[in-house]
Order: C-alpha cells, then sequence, then structure tokens
C-alpha cells in the first residue's frame, strides 16, 4: 500500500529531494557561488517532471487513504506550473545576476513552493489542502522580501506574509467548521453531508470562509489587496513568477474545493463565486487605468484576468471548468512573454518599469516592439489571437451555465481594460521619444521567450495546440 503511494507521489518527492539537495550543495561548495547552476539544474527537474507527468498518465488513482488524487485535472494543472515555473527560472538567471539578487535560497524555494502547489491541486483532504497551501505560501513570502536592502521589497513581503496569515486562518477556520459539521476532512466524504438545498448553516459558513481564504490566493476583489503592492516591490522575476504558476495552483485548488468537496451544492457557491468575478473584473478593469508603473499595471490586469478564469467556474458545469483550464494555460502563457518583455526594460543597466519610457521603443528595438504589441492585443483579447478565444470560451461556459448577465459584464469590463493594454501601444509606436532613450539589445534568453509568446498567441488560433482536448479530459474528471 505505502509503496503504491510513494509511486503516485513520486514526482512531488523528486522535487523535494532536489531542493535538499540543492540546499546541501550549496551550503558545502561556497553558497551563491552555486546559484546560476542551481537556477539551470532546478528548471531542468522541473521541465523532466512535466514531461514526465504530460506524457506518462495513465488511469486516475488516489493514495494515503483517498487524501491525494493523481487525476487528468490535477496532470494538467501540474504540467502548467511546472512548465510556468521552470520558464520564469531561466528568465530570471540573468537579471538577478546583473542586480546582485541570485542566492541560492532563490531556486530552492523556488522548487518547494511549486511542490506545494502540486500538493494543491491534488489535494483530497481538507488537511493536504492545508499543507500544499502553506508550504507554496511561505516559500513564496521569503521570495518576495528577496532584495533585502529595499524598503520596497521589505514592504511587500510584510504585507504579502501579514495578509496571507489573515487568509490562511480564515481558510482554516473555514476547515475546521466543514470539518465538525461534516465529521470528515476527505472531500469524499463532504460532498456526501454537503447536499444541494439541505446543506448545514455551520457547512454553508465553512464553505464561505474556504472561499474567502482561496479568493485571496487568486486575487480576487475584495481580497486583493495585497496584488499591486506585493507586485511592485518584489524583484522583477519574483513578480513573474507571483502572476504565472500560483495563480494555475490556486485556481485548481479553487476548481478541486469546489467541486470535489461541495459539487452537490452548486447553487449554494455558484452566485458566491460569480459575485467574485464580476466585482474582479470591473476593479481590475478600472483601477489600472491610472497607473504609470507597467508593474502596478500588470497586478490589476492579473486581478481582472482572474475575474475572466472565475466566470468559468462560477458557471458549475464540466465545460466551465474546461474553459477555466483553457484560460489559464492561455494567460500563462501571455504573462511568461509580457515579463520577459518588462525585465528586458532597462536604462544604464538599471530596470524600468515607467511606461511613460516607452516612447518610440518600436523605433529603437522594431522586433520587440511587434511582439510586445501582439501579446497586449492578446491579452486585451482582440481576435484573431489566442487571447480572444480565452475569453470567449469562459463568455460561453457563462451563457450556457445560465449567467448571461456575467457573460455581457464580462464583455464590457473586457473593452475598458482594453483602453490601458492599448495605451502601451500607443506609447511605443505614437509617444513623445526621450533623450534618455532605453538600453536596446539585451539577453537573448528573454528575447527567445518573448518571440515563442508572441509567436503562439498567432500561431496557437488554428488548434491551440492541443490544450483543448486536454483541458476537456481533465474536466471531465474533476466534474463526473
Amino acid at each position: 500500500m505505502i509503496s503504491a503511494d510513494l509511486n503516485i507521489i513520486l514526482p512531488e518527492i523528486v522535487l523535494s529531494v532536489s531542493a535538499m539537495l540543492a540546499l546541501i550543495g550549496a551550503v558545502y561548495t561556497g553558497k551563491d557561488k552555486l546559484a546560476p547552476v542551481l537556477v539551470w539544474a532546478s528548471a531542468a527537474v522541473m521541465l523532466v517532471m512535466a514531461l514526465w507527468i504530460g506524457t506518462t498518465g495513465g488511469q486516475d488513482q488516489t493514495a494515503f487513504w483517498g487524501m491525494f488524487t493523481d487525476d487528468a485535472f490535477a496532470r494538467f494543472a501540474k504540467v502548467a506550473i511546472l512548465l510556468s515555473a521552470a520558464v520564469v527560472l531561466l528568465m530570471s538567471e540573468g537579471y538577478m545576476s546583473r542586480h546582485g539578487l541570485l542566492r541560492f535560497e532563490y531556486p530552492v524555494l523556488v522548487l518547494l513552493s511549486v511542490v506545494g502547489m502540486m500538493v494543491m491541486v491534488s489535494a483530497g483532504d481538507l488537511m493536504t489542502l492545508y499543507m500544499g497551501l502553506e508550504l507554496q505560501s511561505l516559500a513564496l513570502y521569503v521570495v518576495a522580501s528577496l532584495r533585502r536592502d529595499s524598503e520596497r521589497s521589505t514592504e511587500a513581503g510584510l504585507k504579502y506574509f501579514v495578509l496571507g496569515a489573515l487568509s490562511s486562518g480564515l481558510l482554516l477556520y473555514g476547515a475546521s467548521l466543514v470539518y465538525g459539521f461534516a465529521g470528515t476532512t476527505l472531500f469524499s466524504g463532504v460532498i456526501a453531508a454537503a447536499t444541494e438545498g439541505q446543506m448545514s448553516l455551520g457547512l454553508l459558513i465553512g464553505l464561505v470562509l474556504m472561499v474567502s481564504g482561496l479568493a485571496f490566493k487568486v486575487s480576487a476583489v475584495p481580497f486583493h489587496m495585497w496584488t499591486p503592492d506585493v507586485y511592485e516591490g518584489s524583484p522583477t522575476p519574483v513578480t513573474a513568477f507571483f502572476a504565472t504558476a500560483p495563480k494555475v495552483a490556486a485556481m485548481g485548488l479553487f476548481a478541486r474545493l469546489l467541486f470535489d468537496a461541495f459539487g452537490g451544492a452548486i447553487a449554494d457557491w455558484s452566485q458566491v463565486v460569480a459575485l467574485l468575478s464580476l466585482l474582479s473584473m470591473f476593479l481590475g478593469a478600472i483601477a489600472a487605468i491610472g497607473q504609470r508603473n507597467i508593474k502596478r499595471l500588470m497586478a490589476y490586469s492579473s486581478i481582472t484576468h482572474m475575474g475572466f478564469a472565475l466566470m468559468g467556474l462560477a458557471a458549475g458545469t464540466e465545460f466551465g471548468v474546461q474553459a477555466m483550464l483553457v484560460y489559464m494555460a492561455i494567460y500563462v502563457t501571455m504573462n511568461v512573454g509580457t515579463f520577459a518583455f518588462i525585465l528586458s526594460l532597462s536604462r544604464e543597466g538599471q530596470p524600468v518599469t515607467d511606461i511613460g519610457a516607452l516612447g518610440m521603443y518600436s523605433k529603437r528595438e522594431p522586433g520587440k516592439a511587434l511582439a510586445m504589441l501582439v501579446l497586449l492585443f492578446s491579452l486585451a483579447g482582440v481576435p484573431p489571437l489566442v487571447g480572444f478565444f480565452g475569453k470567449l470560451y469562459v463568455l460561453q461556459a457563462a451563457y450556457g451555465g445560465g449567467l448571461a448577465w456575467l457573460a455581457v459584464a464580462g464583455v464590457i469590463a473586457s473593452v475598458i481594460s482594453a483602453y490601458y493594454y492599448l495605451r502601451i501601444v500607443f506609447f511605443m509606436y505614437f509617444g513623445e521619444e526621450r533623450e534618455d532613450a532605453l538600453d536596446t539589445g539585451g539577453s537573448p534568453v528573454l528575447w527567445g521567450f518573448l518571440m515563442v509568446s508572441a509567436f503562439l498567441m498567432v500561431a496557437g488560433v488554428v488548434n491551440l495546440f492541443g490544450v483543448e482536448g486536454a483541458a476537456a479530459a481533465a474536466a471531465a474528471t474533476l466534474v463526473n
């Protein structure tokens, strides 16, 4: 029994052992001198694990008496998490080295946070859920404040820690209520107690508190207040990490909890999730309009996009889960390219985040400007780019789930958000050229990821590279 269970969680074991070996190796070989090697080695391990999980996935199975679930849904989310985390690590090595931030703890903490994310999306029990969530969160609190000599970075880490502790408290209290009224921590036991129209008040309050805790993790309004400050204050590669893998993990856990534990009471949580979606879409779209710092702008952008992803979950249908998964895969791909562009912005070797500095950027870097234009149009949902189809999926899911009003609201929010994406395009192509121009050239790694991401936004319109079919299979295992 135990050997079969260990075989199921082998990817998590491999990553955990890799992190511990990296830690020991760094301590005994001069610490930060080994950091660049650890970054590439950690990324390689995650890429191998993503390939392994994506190609060897077989039948759905559980481990440790149902506490850990290995199914198509978990495998889809894990591949997205591993690929995005590996790519961000590779993108960050040059930036972190140039600015004296590449310490050996960085790849180790990223590895451990990814282990937590993988546990989150495979959770089949309230205790497994909390264990994975805290392993992810504790590592992220540290990397947010990695720039020790920066007040903003320290502030970002502290805000994230304090507000994260509050959200964890809400979630833990909600989990204790669910356990108390359901009599079990297993999702399979909770779903038997949480049935449509017969759910006790204690279970309902527990559900609301747990949804509130998870809403913090996905930056959903009104639990979004940490996002702009943490995005701005953290080192830019860390911000890129926050905007990709943890979002996939949190949305995966959100879906796992709602459908595996409370799938028999969809009417009790659908309207709550729909409200979170509505508020997130509009606050993110409106608040980003006045932003001049591109990292803060991307923070509000992420709030808007999480609102669209929640729209798929609010539908409460199998197609809604499929739409959410497709949307998250597209969102992560767009963000990788966008942050590769942001990481490449510098003036005399110093990072630049003011969008005003992009005046006539297309004149000096026509290729990068064109790639960024494609990504911004895709983020805005302009057809025929892939980002448009991501939004089309969730809008169809909301309409099919009886939430036509939410679909209409999503279209309006999308139109509003297009303004601040197009404003960046305006600066790059028609803005006033500044004397203190941005540096040209830059890292070939960043250039490569920017171009690949932009290419995928164009070429993916053919068949989404098979993501649609994989998402459909993943949704079917979760909902049925």
